[in-house]
């Protein structure tokens, strides 16, 4: 029951966020494609509950729209990697799948985001050119830092001006 309740929360929470709760998404169908996926992976064996959710809780801490697309098309390409192994020939395993891969080509961006941020990880910072040409690059990301960060603020007087709390 957590599993099921679980993937039907973290799709929900996407497609809503997104605006894929058209026609075109049939909740109770997804329902009980998941109920038996459910099922096949045999999740309500007692293991499931240990250690807490791995995807939801995760979601809390992504509050900006953008944000979430980056975390939400991690999580969509983790489902897919998850679902490669599995019996294709069952119907509502590929409904499953399709219904990811469409959600996945909505949230292209924020994959590009997560390779970027990947890239970053991979950088070699104990090699003396890549510390020059950070260097360099140092001032305009401080720069672009501090344009994000008075935007912030100024949204966040503005909203205080606004706000009798």
């Amino acid at each position: 029951m957590a599993f099921q309740t679980y993937s039907l929360f973290v799709l929900s929470v996407i497609m809503i966020s997104f605006g894929h709760v058209e026609n075109r998404l049939n909740l109770l169908q997804l329902q009980n494609d998941i109920d038996q996926l459910k099922a096949d992976f045999n999740s309500s064996h007692s293991d499931v509950a240990d250690g807490g959710p791995i995807f939801t809780e995760k979601l809390s801490s992504w509050t900006e729209r953008n944000e979430k697309r980056i975390i939400l098309s991690q999580i969509i390409s983790m489902y897919l990697k998850m679902l490669e192994n599995t019996d294709r020939s069952k119907a509502h395993v590929r409904n499953i799948t399709e219904e990811l891969y469409t959600l996945k080509e909505s949230l292209s961006d924020g994959s590009k985001k997560i390779e970027d941020l990947k890239d970053l990880t991979k950088l070699q910072m104990g090699d003396l050119k890549i510390q020059r040409k950070a260097v360099n690059e140092l001032f305009s990301v401080l720069q672009k830092l501090g344009d994000t960060s008075s935007s912030f603020k100024r949204k966040r007087s503005q909203f205080q001006r606004l706000c009798k709390c």
